[in-house]
């Protein structure tokens, strides 16, 4: 399935898969103006996932402090380090971008993450490693907010240690 849902993402159009960017990033701000949390942890684009750098560059400007996931040990909760747009980056050992000045952060109240493929019911499908499991089992709950395009709607049972998403933005 986790092959099946790369490869609907990676046969997206470029142009195209720049629009539902926009739009994804658009029903972000919108998501943040229903729910102004102080802090919001946001993501890196990796693999074809949407590149939302422009909508984190509006919720900057207007106010919203955002942080990065930050793996500090293999099979462990993520730690989230402070970031700004533009900041200078490099790649973890993991491939995943990090500001080169890391300031790490308490977790935010509300997390942006991005799904490989979800279900309706609002659980995710990612890349295995269950980092976001993981940290989202660590109390007190953030609000989350998935992150995915429409076509990778699927079925596909939850396992006992998945968390279900408050809400999953998409382009539609």
């Amino acid at each position: 399935m986790r092959r099946d849902m790369a490869a609907r993402r990676r046969a997206l159009d470029p142009q195209i898969k720049k629009e539902m960017d926009a739009r994804i990033g658009a029903r972000l701000i919108d998501w943040w103006r229903a729910n102004p949390v102080p802090a919001l942890a946001v993501y890196w684009p990796l693999r074809g996932e949407p590149d939302l750098l422009p909508a984190y560059a509006e919720l900057e400007r207007l106010g919203v402090r955002l942080a990065l996931p930050v793996v500090v040990q293999r099979d462990a909760p993520l730690a989230f380090a402070d970031w700004q747009v533009g900041e200078d980056m490099v790649k973890d050992e993991m491939g995943v971008a990090i500001p080169v000045r890391t300031r790490m952060v308490n977790r935010p109240p509300a997390v942006v993450i991005p799904c490989l493929g979800y279900t309706a019911a609002g659980y995710r499908l990612g890349y295995g490693g269950g980092y976001y499991d993981r940290t989202l089992a660590q109390p007190p709950r953030p609000l989350t907010v998935g992150v995915a395009y429409a076509c990778t709607l699927a079925e596909f049972p939850a396992d006992a240690h998945d968390v279900a998403l408050d809400v999953i933005l998409t382009e539609a």
